[in-house]
């Protein structure tokens, strides 16, 4: 029994020693396998941690390259500003002022000068097509048209305000451009190109931005719905030489385009005269938090000298306003719809131009008469 006690430790000086730790952890094999792990541990940790050091830096000069041209466009814009005299302008016109840096050209000398953002808000055959080349002869003024026509550019709100940014940054490239000295740019949309429907996201948009909005519309809903039906039915005929056209520019042009008279439907004509004026009339209830000013066609057919009125609004010089269009509906309304005496009868009926005129802002909004 001694003899085995013997056997089972052996002397601790003794070759027998390594057998005995190898014993203790399992085997030999084992031993030398865990002594070696050390060095590869290390080298793993030095590969990982250069790893994300070159992770971390290649994040780094991306996140620099997409955000310089912001950067340093934010700087310039700030420099810009600062640079220029702004003592002129009063406190409550600040917000209204900008010094836009186009990516696509440079201000140059004309850096300083201050740009209005405006909108024109209107709806189909309100005169606003007249209206829009009468601003765009002003030298100083730039309205880039119905660029919300397109519904890609409509789909939502984030393309909306891309595109506005693109248009108030003087990027936006269509004939109405100006040189670099433009002081007031901005667009013709329509209530029924996604304004009506983002109203809110809008109005935040336009105050945020210190956009300012001219209200357009027609007193007379009647000639509206004719231009509107005739329109449409040159859209399907194309008369003039296989073409379409919203807008003439000779006198020739537009008696071809007048000639045609649509017979209304007198059971829902009330009706759908009261929708498009609470259309309308919601609409500017909720943008009414907007700067603006409200026109009226009829007012500037009558008063040339009302145009004088948006061009205060928007701060640049009085000068001559021109435009090449010709109005296509001259006659009087009896002479433009096919059963105008039905129409007659309908609109003068009890529940008629009295119903409509209940909820007209006054007594002339809707001149559904005029001979």
């Amino acid at each position: 029994m001694g003899g085995s006690k013997a056997e089972e430790k052996p002397a601790a000086g003794g070759g027998g020693g390594e057998d005995w730790w190898c014993y203790q952890f399992g085997n030999k094999d084992a031993l030398i396998v865990k002594s070696s792990k050390k060095s590869p541990l290390a080298l793993r940790m030095v590969v990982f941690a250069m790893t994300m050091i070159c992770g971390i830096f290649i994040c780094t000069m991306c996140m620099k390259q997409l955000g310089s041209d912001s950067l340093s466009r934010i700087v310039k814009i700030e420099v810009a500003e600062q640079l220029c005299n702004k003592s002129a302008i009063l406190h409550s016109e600040v917000h209204f002022v900008h010094y836009p840096q186009p990516i696509t050209y440079s201000r140059s000398e004309c850096k300083c000068t201050p740009v209005r953002f405006f909108a024109i808000i209107s709806s189909q055959r309100s005169g606003s097509g007249w209206f829009e080349t009468l601003l765009n002869s002003h030298m100083n003024v730039s309205s880039n048209g119905e660029i919300f026509s397109s519904k890609e550019r409509r789909s939502n709100i984030s393309s909306i305000t891309k595109t506005l940014d693109k248009v108030y940054n003087l990027d936006w490239n269509s004939s109405a451009s100006k040189n670099e000295c433009t002081a007031a740019v901005g667009l013709k949309w329509m209530l029924n190109q996604g304004l009506v429907a983002n109203h809110a996201d809008i109005a935040d948009y336009f105050n945020r931005r210190g956009v300012s909005a001219i209200f357009l519309f027609r007193r007379n809903l009647l000639r509206q719905l004719v231009s509107q039906l005739a329109n449409n039915h040159d859209r399907y005929l194309k008369q003039l030489n296989g073409t379409h056209k919203a807008h003439v520019h000779t006198a020739y042009e537009a008696s071809i385009l007048a000639r045609y008279k649509p017979r209304l439907n007198t059971t829902s004509l009330i009706r759908s005269l009261k929708q498009v004026d609470d259309y309308t009339r919601d609409a500017l209830e909720n943008l009414k938090s907007i700067n603006h000013i409200t026109i009226y066609y009829e007012d500037l057919i009558r008063n040339r000298t009302k145009l004088l009125d948006v061009l205060d609004f928007l701060k640049v010089p009085r000068s001559k306003l021109v435009s090449r269009h010709v109005k296509i509906h001259t006659k009087p309304l009896s002479e433009q719809i096919e059963n105008w005496d039905e129409v007659y009868n309908a609109l003068n009926g009890t529940h008629g131009v009295v119903s409509i005129l209940a909820s007209a802002p006054s007594a002339e909004a809707f001149e559904l008469f005029d001979y």
